[in-house]
């Protein structure tokens, strides 16, 4: 199958209407209302028992809806049994049969459809996963990246409309599975289909998806484009799930221009009124978040050449890490506790060691603002319970 053989417009969309999942007293699915355009990679992204694997279950047909329909390409499809939808699954375990060679693998779905002249459908389809070569050997003799692009490659010969993955990467190690990601994204942008990822790992979805729909107690948090989630969180979870955010509470001092006057401990801070998801009148509390690779840290004894439209914050170093791109810092500051900076290892100053004494400065263009009576704490260690 190539480029040219399979267009753009061979993906469907999805959509979910009011579709939720309960089990029991347990609701795994809160009433969720989606759409994912054809032709699109779109991620469910969220920690173990947020419910996104329910939703691809119900969207594969493999669990029934508790309300709501789902949609593939403008037909209901919610009574239809899987075999019945246009649509594909690749799970973890990739689910290969050992007694088959991968070619054999490959074709198994066409043979089960009675088509009988299958060699080059088989061939272009191993040609686009790049395993022409390994067509007769067993899935035991393939590493776990190879059998991963099997199951892709079994699973769109079908030529279905949308290709569902369920933590396909999950079983590989980190730089394998940063190869698939690649790898995977290239095969979505040929073939054109519409593929909907599962996945707790928060680079996986952002390296590859258009959009990402982050997920917690069984609702969508916030969806978008994975760099505007990542830069434009709108709670303190998606904040904290997507990287590591310094959140910092403060007080609005004066609101009603294009920037708001901000009160944290004893020191000012300006934050973007655009940039501000919360209500934010004069005398109510906000959070303001900055990423810890904008902040910068610079030696008290050199604090007179901060630039003067800089977000300042005086601190003490209390711990540095070198991890080789950058070095990642905790920083005491007084009355507001621990914040983060990771700063790359282009000019190291060597006296930037626990104990110095610093100012951390940012640009006030990269404070975002949030309601402040959100648990600060939100999806701050779910990442690591969920790998």
């Amino acid at each position: 199958m190539t480029k040219t053989e399979t267009p753009q417009s061979s993906g469907g969309d999805v959509r979910l209407h009011g579709i939720s999942k309960t089990y029991g007293s347990f609701t795994a699915v809160q009433p969720l209302d989606l759409t994912v355009p054809a032709g699109s990679f779109f991620a469910l992204l969220g920690a173990s028992g947020c419910g996104k694997t329910t939703t691809l279950r119900m969207i594969a047909g493999l669990e029934e809806p508790t309300t709501g329909t789902v949609e593939l390409s403008g037909r209901d499809v919610t009574a239809l049994p899987p075999y019945k939808r246009q649509v594909n699954t690749v799970f973890q375990n990739y689910a290969l049969f050992p007694h088959l060679d991968i070619y054999e693998n490959v074709a198994f779905g066409l043979r089960r459809r009675g088509i009988k002249s299958v060699k080059k459908q088989v061939e272009e389809m191993l040609d686009l996963v790049q395993l022409g070569p390994m067509a007769r050997r067993k899935p035991q003799q393939l590493s776990g990246g190879q059998q991963q692009r099997v199951a892709v490659a079994r699973a769109l010969i079908n030529h279905p409309q949308v290709l569902l993955l369920d933590e396909p990467l999950g079983a590989l190690d980190l730089k394998l599975r940063r190869q698939m990601q690649l790898e995977l994204k290239r095969i979505q942008t040929e073939v054109g289909i519409t593929f909907v990822h599962v996945t707790h790992d928060q680079e996986e979805a952002m390296t590859m998806a258009d959009t990402v729909a982050v997920m917690n107690g069984g609702r969508v948090e916030q969806l978008g484009a994975p760099a505007d989630l990542y830069e434009n969180p709108g709670t303190t979870f998606v904040a904290n799930f997507l990287g590591t955010s310094n959140l910092i509470e403060a007080e609005v001092v004066e609101a009603g221009g294009e920037e708001l006057l901000l009160r944290a401990a004893d020191t000012t801070l300006h934050l973007p009124a655009a940039r501000c998801s919360a209500s934010a009148r004069k005398g109510e509390k906000v959070l303001a978040g900055v990423r810890p690779e904008k902040v910068a840290l610079t030696h008290a004894d050199d604090a007179d050449g901060i630039a003067a439209e800089h977000n300042r914050l005086p601190g003490r170093i209390k711990d540095a890490s070198f991890i080789g791109v950058s070095t990642q810092y905790v920083v005491e500051v007084p009355g507001l506790g621990e914040l983060a900076v990771y700063e790359q290892n282009i000019e190291r100053d060597g006296r930037l060691v626990p104990g110095a004494g610093i100012v951390l400065h940012w640009s006030r263009a990269h404070t975002f603002g949030l309601d402040a009576t959100q648990d600060i704490q939100a999806g701050a260690d779910l990442d690591e319970e969920a790998a």
